[in-house]
């Protein structure tokens, strides 16, 4: 395919989508003919184990702007970003749902934004259906994540992005694709993203494919990818107990020599107190090797430098 230097790659993250994946591109080819946009379309398959990935190929045979890949397995669709970022073309790009929660005209407001000289514009939903406890635990996690990461994302949160070339170029250059998220990795980039809020349709009630153990990973990676806060935690409490320790070491030094023991009431065996501070700490300090055992984990697998996604050859 010729380039063009205005191409917007459209990368939709497919699994199990194959009721969706027509519907999708010719939506959306009908909306950016009519605003003169040229694009390219990118159906990057997620392992689905349906003939999703069968459909994307009859389609890229009719369609001359269809790129169809598919991953070796399920890594997600963070992963499935990173993939597409490595196969497109464009001066520009957006990664995509095909569940239409995300309105296809936010793909022009974007695109116009991009025009303006915007390298990174962040969609991002200020309105949502979902259950009270979803809600509840997302716009919890993201306060969380502002308050101890390096990272400030948007109200309720932000998972997809529309990027420059450059931000591409960037990203499958110098950014190693494993315990991490897409979104994290753009918006630690800097260069002054641009927040493009939208309300998300009424009627779309399409059920999550994300697991509960896929968001709990999710979760995990974002913050440890983005955050120290938990190792300075432990350097800081490990500090202040050290000076509290020696202070009572002094003090109980002091009262055995030249106190009195019987106001201290130092020959009543203190069993209470012991066992609650055995307790206390014990689990203090299994908690910090946890935390510890986490970063070092991370750094196994970097150092590995294993692959984040793996996609298949066409045969």
């Amino acid at each position: 395919m010729e380039k063009k230097s205005n191409l917007l790659s459209i990368i939709l993250l497919s699994y199990y989508s194959k009721e969706r994946i027509n519907t999708c591109y010719y939506d959306i080819k009908k909306l950016l003919d009519n605003e003169n946009i040229p694009f390219e379309f990118i159906v990057m398959d997620d392992g689905s184990n349906d003939n999703s990935y069968d459909i994307a190929l009859e389609l890229e045979k009719r369609k001359d702007n269809v790129k169809a890949f598919q991953l070796s397995r399920n890594f997600t669709s963070h992963y499935s970003v990173f993939a597409g970022l490595t196969v497109c073309n464009g001066t520009c790009a957006i990664p995509m749902v095909d569940d239409e929660q995300q309105p296809y005209e936010t793909i022009v407001k974007m695109y116009r934004l991009w025009e303006s000289g915007s390298k990174i514009i962040i969609p991002h939903r200020i309105t949502r259906d979902d259950a009270w406890i979803d809600k509840f635990f997302s716009n919890l996690f993201y306060k969380i994540m502002n308050k101890l990461s390096i990272i400030n994302y948007p109200e309720g949160g932000a998972d997809t992005f529309f990027i420059d070339r450059e931000i591409i170029d960037i990203i499958n250059k110098q950014i190693h694709p494993i315990n991490t998220a897409s979104i994290t990795e753009v918006l630690r980039l800097g260069f002054s993203p641009t927040y493009l809020p939208y309300k998300r349709p009424l009627g779309i009630n399409e059920k999550s494919r994300w697991s509960f153990k896929k968001k709990i990973r999710l979760a995990k990676d974002m913050f440890f990818s983005s955050s120290n806060f938990p190792i300075k935690l432990i350097s800081n409490l490990g500090l202040i107990f050290s000076i509290l320790s020696v202070i009572l070491i002094v003090f109980y030094i002091y009262i055995k020599i030249l106190g009195n023991n019987e106001f201290w009431k130092l020959n009543i065996p203190g069993w209470t107190s012991i066992i609650l501070a055995i307790s206390f700490f014990g689990g203090l300090t299994l908690l910090s090797l946890g935390v510890i055992a986490e970063y070092i984990w991370r750094i196994y697998e970097e150092v590995k430098n294993r692959p984040g996604y793996i996609i298949k050859n066409k045969e």
